[in-house]
């Protein structure tokens, strides 16, 4: 007899992706570091992807170097040398895989967990992933650690080493009802610890988020209660809140929506706290592009945080898009100064403008300008210098990926 062909396919692949980004910022603070205003400096991130995939396995490496130029009175440092992803993924059956090793974590709208595209070094996890999927049901559970880090490089440029997690669980379901109905659950169990004072605690987030679509009409509501403790063995009792509304027109889409997300209402002495964390997720694509508000409960003050927002998105072209995005910031309740004196809820406006051009399928240029006119209460939130002075962020992106292999057998 003949001897059948091997319907096996193997494939190789690898590519280089180099990200140079230009960003000037003026009038506001990112961190309790910052020092330097106006601050222009160049980040770059290069990463180099290697994988290889069978009918019963999948390899992945993605190496990548973070550069800054002109950061930090320096002409040329290195922020992170590191593994954005390491993983095998064996295919246990056709309908359950097992993902083993470094990570990215993207689920649902990326609201809690998200990889974190925008930020040069990304964000992943270590440990198991356990993917079933039957017909309209997908389930996801996660099994993830974190271990001591090296630190010859700012963690902040580092995927992985940011996490305050010792260990978390993570259960994933999304199920489909039908063409225009969608159920997303996401139950978080972190197990987290201060090393330095003998402190161990738990923290606990569930919810999920419904969701309805036709061709032009979008509608969600994203839902999700906190309870636990945090870092001070506070009780935590907290919630967040996103409805949405999006309605596309031909070339143009319309995103109306609102985050919540709740606070104490009095300062101190309480065992007992309302402040919703969101450690893992992606802020700006919610929150505005200047990012001013990611460390929570910190960036609001413990009085937590309302933002009503409105996107705007042009398709001129196949080729080239705009997006204008509207943003109110109100702390949930009054911030109290040192003194006993209460401010306005109100913070401010904050408004992003920014462009998309990809003239060929390997190269995309990004342009953006941001500008927030604050209240003299982003002042005593240590997020501005001068609340009299208008508050501007612009970056110009430019993204280049191509394949250096492209093999399969």
């Amino acid at each position: 007899m003949a001897q059948q062909p091997d319907s096996l396919k193997r494939i190789w692949l690898i590519d280089l992706e180099i990200r140079p980004r230009t960003e000037y910022r003026d009038n506001y603070i990112l961190s309790p570091t910052d020092s330097v205003i106006p601050d222009f400096h160049i980040n770059q991130r290069n990463r180099l992807r290697i994988s290889y995939q069978s009918e019963r396995i999948k390899l992945m490496g993605s190496f990548q170097e973070i550069h800054l130029w002109a950061k930090s009175d320096k002409a040329s440092t290195v922020g992170s040398i590191n593994f954005y992803e390491l993983f095998a993924e064996p295919r246990i059956t056709d309908k359950l895989s097992i993902r083993i090793g470094r990570q990215g974590v993207l689920l649902d709208n990326g609201r809690i967990f998200s990889d974190a595209p925008w930020a040069q070094q990304g964000r992943s996890h270590e440990g198991v992933r356990i993917m079933h999927k039957i017909k309209n049901t997908y389930n996801d559970l996660f099994l993830l650690f974190t271990r001591p880090y090296s630190d010859n490089y700012d963690k902040a440029y580092s995927p992985v080493s940011s996490h305050q997690y010792k260990y978390m669980i993570i259960h994933h379901l999304k199920f489909k009802t039908g063409n225009y109905l969608s159920l997303i659950t996401n139950n978080v169990v972190e197990f987290l610890e201060q090393q330095d004072l003998d402190n161990k605690y738990k923290r606990i987030t569930t919810g999920g988020r419904i969701e309805w679509e036709t061709n032009n009409v979008y509608v969600t509501l994203n839902g999700f209660y906190q309870f636990g403790k945090n870092a001070m063995q506070q009780r935590i009792s907290a919630y967040y809140l996103q409805p949405e509304l999006r309605v596309r027109n031909n070339k143009t889409t319309l995103r109306l929506g609102a985050e919540i997300l709740s606070g104490n209402k009095s300062n101190g002495g309480r065992t007992i706290t309302q402040n919703f964390d969101i450690s893992y997720g992606v802020a700006w694509k919610f929150m505005g592009n200047m990012n001013f508000f990611t460390r929570f409960p910190a960036d609001v003050g413990g009085k937590g945080l309302v933002n009503p927002y409105l996107f705007v998105i042009q398709q001129f072209h196949p080729k080239f898009s705009a997006k204008v995005d509207f943003h109110l910031f109100a702390n949930q309740y009054q911030l109290e100064t040192s003194n006993g004196e209460f401010l306005n809820k109100y913070l401010g406006f904050e408004n992003d403008i920014s462009f998309k051009y990809k003239p060929m399928k390997l190269l995309e240029l990004n342009y953006g300008f941001s500008y927030l006119i604050a209240q003299k209460e982003m002042e005593e939130l240590n997020k501005i210098i001068n609340p009299d002075k208008i508050s501007v962020w612009s970056y110009l992106m430019i993204s280049y990926t191509f394949q250096l292999l492209n093999h399969s057998k």
